[in-house]
């Protein structure tokens, strides 16, 4: 069962063409304390989104037609919601494909339920929560680019930019800690995602996409700078 700080309220999306699959994961889920409704395909999952929000998304990739890599990618286009990726196929390169489509996390199968039960907890708990500012808003500033520390916003102008739960995440960790080094295993931790050179390697996955929103040229980054043997610097105007 779900611990007191879990989110319990959350409404969970599945998508997995394999119908036993989805019953399994919907009443699992739902016994947990969550709000679970499942789509059968890459359209279905389309036409429940158009009507109703979700706070996670949890794709299989395996599925005939639009499969979950290219669902992920079209839905990062104008979603900022968690994705989590289910998939059979679990070597380090297709869970570093799986991030750069722009899913937040990747359980390969077979999993158990309590480990996913686990991830989508961790990934709902990086989500900003809505607050009231009490004080002034804190931002900073990277050329046209501001981050609004205390709403968990970045904007390029007059236009707000989104981000992943994962990104939001990164951003709130180096916004903490300006013009300090962080370290990749120390990224790692923070986010909740273990140990490893894979996972680290999937750090580097995030930083990319996340440099592409801030800078003007990622591949030579100004603001979010690369600390050779060290890790990650976020350095403001």
């Amino acid at each position: 069962m779900n611990t007191p700080d879990d989110t319990n309220d959350a409404h969970l999306l599945i998508v997995d063409d394999d119908e036993r699959i989805r019953g399994l994961l919907q009443k699992f889920l739902a016994r947990n304390g969550f709000l679970v409704t499942a789509a059968r395909d890459a359209a279905h999952a389309r036409r429940l989104l158009g009507g109703l929000e979700f706070d996670m998304l949890i794709i299989d990739v395996m599925m005939p037609g639009e499969d979950g890599f290219a669902l992920t990618k079209d839905l990062r286009r104008t979603l900022s919601t968690p994705i989590l990726l289910l998939t059979a196929r679990g070597d380090a390169d297709d869970r570093i494909k799986g991030l750069e489509m722009g899913a937040d996390d990747y359980l390969p199968k077979p999993f158990e339920p309590k480990e996913l039960l686990l991830r989508v907890n961790a990934i709902l708990r990086r989500v900003p929560k809505s607050e009231i500012a009490v004080e002034p808003p804190k931002t900073l500033h990277m050329a046209e680019i501001r981050y609004d520390v205390t709403r968990s916003e970045l904007w390029h102008g007059d236009e707000r930019v989104r981000l992943t739960a994962t990104e939001n995440a990164l951003m709130k960790i180096f916004a903490a800690h300006p013009h300090e080094t962080i370290s990749r295993s120390q990224l790692v931790d923070d986010l909740g995602k273990g140990d490893g050179s894979a996972q680290e390697r999937a750090i580097d996955v995030q930083i990319t996409r996340l440099r592409r929103k801030l800078e003007v040229d990622p591949k030579q980054p100004r603001y979010l700078q690369t600390v050779r043997g060290a890790g990650y610097m976020l350095a403001p105007d």
